[in-house]
C-alpha cells in the first residue's frame, strides 16, 4: 500500500491522474449542465422542460450525446480542411489545463504553481483563436461574422477582467490560487468579495461576455447569424464547441469562487463541497441571466465595456493600490 501511495505521489503520475479526473469531471458536468439548463429554462418559461426520456427527463442529455456521436461529420465545400477540424479541438483542449491549478479542496489540486492565475488566463485565451479559426475555415459569411464578433468581444472584455483580477492579486500579494484561498480562511468576512465587491461584479459581467453567454451571446446570435461561428458544424464538431462552452463556465465560476468567495473554505467547516456549491451557484445565476435578459446589440455590448467596465476597473485598481500603499 505504501509503495502504491509513493507511486501515485510521483509528479508525472499525479499529473496524469489529475488530468484523467478533470476530463471525467468535464464529461459528467456537460451532461448535468445540459439537463439543468433545460430545466431552468422550462421553470422560467413555466413549462416542464425535458420530461419524456427517463424519469423526469434525466436520460435526455445522454440521448442527445448519443445522437451527436452518431451524426455524420460534414465539411462544407470550399472550407479549409485543417482549420475546420482543428478549431473545435483547440476550443476544448485548454479546459483541462485551466482546471489543473485550481484547488477544489485542501488536497484536491492537480498542479500547484506560483503563477496559477496567469496560467489560467493565458490558456483560456486560446478559445478566441479557436472561434476565429472556426469562422475563417468554414467558408461561410455568417460564421465569419460570428468569429469577428467573438474576437472583438473577447479583446474588449479581457481588459476589465484582467484589471479586476489584479485587484485581488494586489490584495493577497500572490498569483497562486492556493495562497489566495489561504488568505480567505479566517472567516466569512475575510472573503475578497467583501473587500472587492466592484471587482467581483466586473469580473462576473466580463466572464459572461468571455464565455459568450446571454445577454452577451452575439457571436452565435441565432436571429442574426444562424449559429455564428459554428453554423457549419455537425456531430461531434458541434458537440465539442457545446461541451467547451459549459466547461469554460466551470472554469470562470471556479476562478471567481477562489478569487472572491473563499474557494473551498466556508463560514463553518471547510471542504470541497463548499467549492462545488459556489461553482454551481454561480452557474445557476448565469443560466438565470440567459433566460431572463434580452440579447444586447453589438454597439451596446462594446459600450458597456469601453465606457463603463474599463473606467470602473481602472478606478478600482488605482484605489486598491493606493489603500495597500497607505496601509503597508
Amino acid at each position: 500500500m505504501t509503495q502504491i501511495l509513493q507511486f501515485l505521489m510521483l509528479p508525472l503520475v499525479h499529473l496524469i491522474v489529475a488530468l484523467i479526473a478533470i476530463l471525467t469531471f468535464i464529461a459528467l458536468n456537460g451532461l448535468i449542465l445540459v439537463y439543468v439548463e433545460r430545466k431552468v429554462a422550462g421553470f422560467i418559461q413555466r413549462r416542464p422542460g425535458p420530461f419524456e426520456v427517463g424519469p423526469h427527463g434525466l436520460l435526455q442529455p445522454l440521448a442527445d450525446a448519443l445522437k451527436l456521436v452518431g451524426k455524420q461529420l460534414v465539411m462544407p465545400r470550399g472550407a479549409d480542411r485543417i482549420l475546420f477540424w482543428v478549431a473545435p479541438l483547440l476550443s476544448f483542449a485548454p479546459v483541462a489545463i485551466c482546471l489543473l491549478p485550481i484547488p477544489f479542496g485542501p488536497y484536491l489540486l492537480g498542479l500547484n504553481v506560483n503563477l496559477g492565475l496567469l496560467l489560467v488566463l493565458a490558456f483560456s485565451g486560446l478559445n478566441v483563436l479557436a472561434l476565429c479559426l472556426a469562422g475563417w475555415g468554414s467558408n461561410n459569411k455568417y460564421a465569419l461574422l460570428g468569429a469577428a464578433r467573438a474576437v472583438a468581444q473577447s479583446v474588449a472584455y479581457e481588459i476589465p477582467l484582467l484589471l479586476s483580477v489584479l485587484c485581488v492579486a494586489f490584495t493577497c500579494g500572490s498569483l497562486s490560487f492556493v495562497d489566495i484561498t489561504a488568505s480567505q480562511t479566517r472567516g466569512l468576512l475575510s472573503w475578497n468579495v467583501f473587500s472587492q465587491p466592484l471587482a467581483f461584479l466586473i469580473f462576473f459581467v466580463s466572464a459572461l461576455a468571455e464565455t459568450n453567454r446571454a445577454p452577451f451571446d452575439l457571436p452565435e446570435a441565432e436571429s442574426e447569424l444562424t449559429a455564428g461561428f459554428h453554423t457549419e458544424y455537425s456531430g461531434m464538431g458541434f458537440g465539442l464547441f457545446f461541451l467547451a462552452e459549459y466547461s469554460y463556465m466551470i472554469v470562470v465560476s471556479a476562478v471567481a469562487s477562489v478569487l472572491f468567495l473563499g474557494g473551498w473554505s466556508g463560514p463553518f467547516f471547510s471542504g470541497h463541497w463548499w467549492m462545488l456549491g459556489k461553482i454551481y451557484a454561480l452557474i445557476l445565476i448565469m443560466m438565470w441571466f440567459r433566460w431572463t435578459y434580452p440579447r444586447v446589440r453589438f454597439d451596446q455590448l462594446l459600450n458597456i465595456c469601453w465606457k463603463w467596465l474599463i473606467p470602473l476597473s481602472l478606478i478600482n485598481l488605482l484605489g486598491t493600490a493606493l489603500i495597500i500603499n497607505l496601509v503597508r
